[in-house]
C-alpha cells in the first residue's frame, strides 16, 4: 500500500512533469539545424564547424516557432544573406544577434512580421549597404552595426541621423569606406544631395459637419527627391489621395462623426529619413443617447447614460413630463469622458416611492437633439405589497422652470432650488413620520408607568386594612 501511494502522489506527478521536460527538449533537439542548439524559447549557433550556410529554421511539425524570443548565430563564416522568408515564422522573436559572421545582405521585407524585436547585433560581419526600408516598422531600442565595411554613400546617411536622433547606452564608432578605401568615421560623413525631407500640410478649417466632405493638400520637398503618403490610421469615413511627384491631396467625403479627434499626417520619405506634418480633424454632429437603462443601487441610486455629441450637447431631465429640478438630493454626474463621448448617470440620494415615474433624458446642441425615456421604480407605496400606484402626488408634476444643464456642469446647484422641490417634501415626511413615532412611544410609556404606579398603590391599601383587622 505504501509503495502504491509513493508512485501515485506527488512523487509520481513530478516524475511525469520531469519526463515532459524530456521530451519537450528531445523535440526541440529533432528540429534543431545541424551546427546548432535549440531549447523552447531559444536558438544558438556558434560551432564554426561544420557551420550553417542559410538562416537557421525550425521543422514547424516538430516545433513551435512562434515561441523562440532569442537568435543567436556566432562564427558563421558562410552565412551570407538573410532572406524574405528566413525569419517569418519567428513572430515572437524579440532579440536577434548575428556576430562575427558573414552577413552581407539582408533582404528589404525580412523583418516585416517581427514586430517584437527589440534588439538588433550585427557586429563584425561583411555589411557594406544596409537600408532603413529594413527597420521603418520596428520600435528597436538597441541596433549595433559595429565592425562593418559600409560604402560611403547616401544609403547609410540614416544610420549617421539615426545615431544623432536616437543615440544608444553606448555610443557606436562607426566607419565606412570611400572611393579611395579610406576608413571615414560616419560622424564626419558629409555626402552632397543627401539631407532628410520635408512636409507641409496646407490644411483648411479641419471643423466639419458630419456627413460633409473636405480636401487636403500636401507638398514634400529634399534630395534625393522624397515619396509622399499619408497616414490615416484607422480612418472610418471614405477617403482617396491622389499623388503627383512632390505633390498630394486627399479627399475624405461623407464625414463621420466616430473620426472625430482622429489624426492626420502627410508623411515625406526618402533614403536619409522621413518628416511629416499632421491636423486633427474635429467632426460637428447632433447628441446621440446611446445608453439608458432602469435605476441601479450602490452608494447612492444611478440612472446610468451615455451620450455622444460635439459641441458638448445640455442635458435636461423630465420626470413624469415635467421639468426636473436638480438639487443635492438628485443630480446628473459626468464619471467619464472620451472626447465625444459623455459616461454619466442620473444621481438621487434616497429615493423613495414619491420618486417612481418615468425620466426622460433630452441631449441638445446647435446641430440637433435626441431624447430617451425609462420608467424608475425605487420604493413601494406604503401598505402596498407591489407598490404600483399610478397616481403620483399633483407636486411631481410642477414645472420649476429650470434651465437645461451644460453636459460639463455637475456642480450642485441646490441654492438655486426653491423649498418646494421634491426630495425636500419627501426629507420632511420621512421627520413627521419620525415625530409622530417618538410623541406615541413617549406617551406609551409614560401610560405604563401609571398603571404600575396605580396598582402599586392599590396593593398598599389593602395590606394597611388587612393590618387593622
Amino acid at each position: 500500500m505504501s509503495s502504491w501511494t509513493r508512485w501515485h502522489g506527488p512523487a509520481m506527478a513530478r516524475l511525469w512533469g520531469f519526463c515532459w521536460l524530456i521530451v519537450g527538449f528531445w523535440r526541440a533537439a529533432l528540429a534543431c539545424p545541424t551546427s546548432c542548439k535549440c531549447s523552447a524559447s531559444r536558438i544558438w549557433c556558434s560551432d564554426p564547424s561544420p557551420g550553417i550556410v542559410a538562416f537557421p529554421r525550425l521543422e514547424s511539425s516538430s516545433a513551435d516557432p512562434e515561441n523562440i524570443t532569442e537568435i543567436y548565430i556566432a562564427n558563421q563564416k558562410r552565412l551570407e544573406i538573410i532572406n524574405e522568408d528566413d525569419i517569418e515564422a519567428y513572430v515572437g522573436l524579440k532579440n536577434l544577434t548575428i556576430v562575427d559572421s558573414g552577413l552581407k545582405f539582408v533582404a528589404h521585407k525580412a523583418f516585416l512580421k517581427n514586430s517584437n524585436l527589440q534588439h538588433i547585433n550585427f557586429t563584425r560581419n561583411k555589411l557594406t549597404v544596409l537600408s532603413r526600408k529594413h527597420f521603418r516598422h520596428l520600435d528597436l531600442s538597441e541596433l549595433i552595426l559595429v565592425g562593418n565595411p559600409f560604402t560611403c554613400s547616401c544609403d547609410i546617411m540614416w544610420i549617421k541621423t539615426l545615431q544623432e536622433t536616437k543615440p544608444g547606452p553606448e555610443t557606436q564608432d562607426l566607419y565606412c569606406l570611400d572611393e579611395n578605401s579610406k576608413n571615414i568615421s560616419l560622424a564626419n560623413l558629409q555626402i552632397p544631395h543627401c539631407g532628410l525631407p520635408s512636409a507641409n500640410l496646407a490644411a483648411p478649417n479641419l471643423t466639419v459637419e458630419e456627413g460633409k466632405s473636405i480636401t487636403l493638400t500636401c507638398s514634400v520637398a529634399g534630395d534625393p527627391v522624397p515619396n509622399l503618403y499619408w497616414d490615416v490610421g484607422n480612418l472610418v469615413s471614405k477617403h482617396m489621395n491622389e499623388t503627383s511627384h512632390t505633390q498630394g491631396s486627399l479627399r475624405i467625403t461623407n464625414i463621420s462623426s466616430d473620426d472625430s479627434g482622429k489624426q492626420i499626417s502627410c508623411v515625406a520619405e526618402n533614403l536619409v529619413g522621413e518628416d511629416q506634418d499632421s491636423v486633427n480633424l474635429t467632426v460637428h454632429f447632433a447628441p446621440t443617447i446611446t445608453f439608458l437603462e432602469s435605476p441601479t443601487s450602490d452608494h447612492h441610486w444611478c440612472i446610468p447614460f451615455t451620450v455622444k455629441g460635439n459641441p458638448k450637447p445640455a442635458l435636461q431631465w423630465f420626470y413624469n413630463g415635467a421639468i426636473l429640478n436638480e438639487s443635492k438630493y438628485i443630480c446628473t454626474k459626468i464619471h467619464v469622458t472620451n472626447h465625444t463621448e459623455y459616461h454619466g448617470c442620473l444621481q438621487l440620494d434616497n429615493p423613495t416611492h414619491m420618486n417612481n415615474g418615468d425620466y426622460k433624458l433630452v441631449a441638445k446642441n446647435e446641430y440637433g437633439k435626441d431624447e430617451k425615456q425609462i420608467s424608475a421604480h425605487f420604493m413601494g407605496w406604503p401598505g402596498i405589497d407591489d407598490g404600483a400606484n399610478p397616481n403620483y402626488p399633483d407636486v411631481i408634476y410642477e414645472d420649476y422652470g429650470t434651465a437645461a444643464n451644460d453636459i460639463g456642469d455637475t456642480t450642485n446647484r441646490s441654492n438655486e432650488i426653491p423649498s418646494t422641490d421634491v426630495a425636500d417634501k419627501t426629507g420632511r415626511e420621512h421627520l413627521s413620520v419620525y415625530a409622530v413615532v417618538v410623541i406615541a412611544s413617549v406617551v406609551g410609556f409614560c401610560l405604563l408607568v401609571m398603571l404600575f404606579l396605580l396598582k402599586l398603590a392599590r396593593h398598599s391599601k389593602f395590606g394597611m386594612k388587612a393590618a387593622a383587622l
